[in-house]
C-alpha cells in the first residue's frame, strides 16, 4: 500500500495537494501544525477539510516560533506587503516550512510512510527562499540522511501559476471545497481581506483561470 502523508494548512495549495494525494496514493493522512500563529481560523479550515476529504488529521503543536515573533503572522505586527531592499516579506517565518517538513517526517518515519506532499510553489508566491525547489530538495537529502530513512518530498504546486492551481483543483474535483473552506488571509479575514499578498494573488489567480480555462 502506497501511504502518503499532506501537510495541511488549511490554505488553497495545502487543499488542493490534499486532493491531489487521494487521486494519487491509496492512503493518505494529513498533519497541520499549531505554530502560535496569531489566526486560528486556519487551523479551524484544515480540521473542516480534513473530515470533507476523509481523511485522518493530526496537528501538533510548535510554540517556538510564537516564542521567537519577530513576523507578521506570529507576533503583533501588521502586515506589509511592500518588500524593502534586500528584505523578504514580514509574513516570512523564518525555518518554518524547514522545521514542518522534519517534524512531518518524524512523524512519517513513526508510521512507515514515505511520502510527504507539501504544497510549496516558486512561480506565484511571495519570496520565501524556504518554497524554492532547491531549498525542498536539500531538505529532503537532510531528513533522508539524518533518518536513514528515505522520505520522498511531492511538491505537485512547485512551478504552477495561481490560475494552474486553480485549475487543477477543477479538474480533480475540489473547487468547491477550495472556494468554500480553505483560507488564505495572512491578515485572519474570514473570506479575504483582499489586501494582503496571499488574497491578491488568490484572486488574480481565479480570475485568470476563469479568463482561461472556463468555456
Amino acid at each position: 500500500m502506497s501511504k502518503t502523508l499532506v501537510l495541511l494548512s488549511g490554505g488553497q495549495d495545502s487543499t488542493t495537494c490534499l486532493f491531489w494525494a487521494i487521486k494519487e496514493f491509496s492512503s493518505v493522512e494529513a498533519i497541520s501544525f499549531d505554530y502560535g500563529q496569531r489566526h486560528h481560523i486556519e487551523l479551524d479550515s484544515a480540521k473542516t477539510i480534513a473530515k470533507e476529504a476523509g481523511v485522518t488529521q493530526t496537528v501538533l503543536p510548535i510554540n517556538t516560533f510564537n516564542a521567537l515573533g519577530g513576523n507578521a503572522l506570529t507576533d503583533q505586527i501588521n502586515v506589509n506587503n511592500k518588500m524593502e531592499s534586500n528584505k523578504l516579506p514580514n509574513t516570512f517565518v523564518p525555518g518554518r516550512n524547514l522545521i514542518f517538513l522534519s517534524f512531518a517526517a518524524a512523524y512519517a518515519y513513526q508510521k512507515e510512510i514515505r511520502n510527504l506532499i507539501a504544497g510549496m510553489n516558486q512561480t506565484d508566491y511571495s519570496g520565501y527562499p524556504d518554497c524554492r525547489i532547491e531549498s525542498i530538495n536539500a531538505i529532503q537529502n537532510a531528513i533522508n540522511l539524518a533518518m536513514d530513512y528515505n522520505i520522498t518530498i511531492h511538491t505537485p504546486l512547485m512551478f504552477k501559476s495561481k490560475a494552474e492551481i486553480w485549475r487543477l483543483s477543477h479538474d480533480i474535483g475540489c473547487i468547491d471545497i477550495v472556494k468554500k473552506y480553505s483560507h488564505s488571509c495572512y491578515n485572519g479575514v474570514k473570506g479575504g481581506c483582499n489586501y494582503c499578498n496571499a488574497c491578491i494573488l488568490r484572486e488574480k489567480g481565479f480570475k485568470e483561470f476563469e479568463k482561461s480555462f472556463i468555456p
